[in-house]
């Protein structure tokens, strides 16, 4: 436990901080990959580049630091995180390593205003907040571990089949190699794939939502090919699943993870919103609730360009025409003329808060939400205006945590 004063010190100085964050994070960062660039086979080196991990890891430390008398305020967010840590294979060895590198950034960025008695408490502080993700990881392992069909670290899969689902997306079909029981997961949760590109040094780690249900003999990741823009580089990942993995190759998984998944007791209706590849997890909802042959009323309400990188479309209809409590519905924001001669569509233009009430009965139910972060914060804000209540609304954020309403980033990282 922390004594009174190191708890004074670390609240007074957090939001100091934070103002400072890019700076200490982005310090933290060079020096730690300099002396253990090992580190690379974890950090997903993309979101190193657009400065989304740096943020993240420092909106963590400091929204924990602010409540570090009080983490259990916290734990949610730990949980999320720790789910893609140990998706990751970050260890207890880590912690000291980040931890020695922050506070000698933290020093390095504010010079004489870290004094000696500042830099301790934060020290403090930080073995507290790694204690706490180094206890919910070790629960984590052993859960992954100790379930059947699990297993530790990574495991090898075959690639039974490769679909193209749209111009943008392809399915991968994935049976374990060793031909022994899969573990079970829960609708809207990921895998972790592990690549070696050639002519990279480090192996490359991404998160990929399971796009089918539970309870096959495979698994199936449905991934959009990341072309580069002149602000963001091209998907190195996704470029080499589309471009080099063909049927019959291996490629090495950890365990499914995530706290974004389906709630399948009740009796609401459940609304699942997304927006691109945001629908993978959407799917595996969708088709576990069908096959429930659950009463619930379920709608699926899709966005994207427009038909041609529209993935799974026939799919989700043909759950639509063999359910009467499922509904589905398409927006495309730039739809092309086969879309309008086919009528593939019911919305043009991008989901609106009016148009969302419209085709909804209620408020009622739960919604689920997985996208574009902008798509997500959009609809999160109409779903706030229209007073849906906030334990109603759950989601999963591609990339480093955030919080859809960033008023309260602060309060959950």
């Amino acid at each position: 436990m922390l004594d009174a004063k190191t708890i004074e010190i670390v609240k007074s100085t957090a939001p100091i901080l934070k103002q400072e964050g890019a700076k200490i994070t982005q310090r933290f960062y060079q020096r730690m990959f300099s002396r253990h660039p090992e580190l690379y086979n974890i950090f997903n080196r993309a979101n190193q580049k657009e400065g989304k991990q740096p943020q993240a890891l420092a909106d963590t430390v400091y929204a924990a630091a602010a409540h570090i008398d009080q983490l259990e305020d916290i734990l949610p967010v730990v949980e999320r995180i720790g789910h893609k840590h140990r998706a990751l294979g970050v260890l207890p060895e880590h912690y000291p390593i980040v931890g020695e590198n922050l506070l000698w950034a933290i020093g390095d960025v504010l010079g004489d205003a870290a004094t000696d008695e500042i830099l301790e408490a934060w020290e403090k502080t930080y073995q507290v907040i790694a204690d706490v993700f180094i206890n919910v990881e070790k629960r984590m392992y052993e859960e992954a571990r100790e379930q059947p069909g699990g297993w530790d670290g990574f495991r090898s899969f075959r690639v039974e089949r490769k679909v193209r689902e749209s111009d943008v997306i392809t399915s991968f079909y994935l049976k374990p190699v060793d031909g022994k029981e899969l573990a079970p997961f829960q609708p809207g949760q990921y895998v972790t794939v592990r690549v070696q590109v050639e002519g990279d040094p480090y192996t490359s780690l991404r998160h990929y939502s399971l796009s089918d249900a539970p309870g096959k003999d495979y698994y199936r990741i449905s991934v959009k090919r990341e072309e580069g823009t002149d602000n963001k580089p091209a998907g190195v990942v996704s470029n080499y699943l589309h471009r080099d993995v063909q049927e019959g190759d291996i490629l090495e998984l950890s365990a499914p993870a995530g706290d974004f998944f389906l709630k399948q007791d009740g009796e609401d209706p459940v609304i699942l919103l997304s927006g691109g590849v945001g629908l993978t997890p959407m799917l595996s909802m969708l088709k576990t609730l069908a096959e429930q042959e659950t009463d619930r009323e379920v709608t699926f309400i899709h966005a994207a360009l427009n038909g041609q990188v529209h993935a799974m479309r026939d799919e989700v209809k043909s759950l639509e025409e063999r359910f009467s409590n499922i509904r589905s519905f398409v927006c495309y924001e730039q739809p092309t003329e086969e879309d309008r001669n086919r009528k593939l569509f019911d919305k043009e233009g991008r989901i609106d808060g009016n148009w969302l009430q419209s085709i909804l009965s209620s408020n009622r139910g739960d919604f689920y939400l997985c996208g574009p972060l902008p798509f997500m914060k959009a609809m999160y804000r109409y779903l706030k205006e229209w007073n849906v209540e906030e334990d109603r609304i759950h989601y999963e954020v591609f990339g480093p945590t955030r919080h859809l309403d960033e008023s309260q980033e602060v309060k959950t990282a």
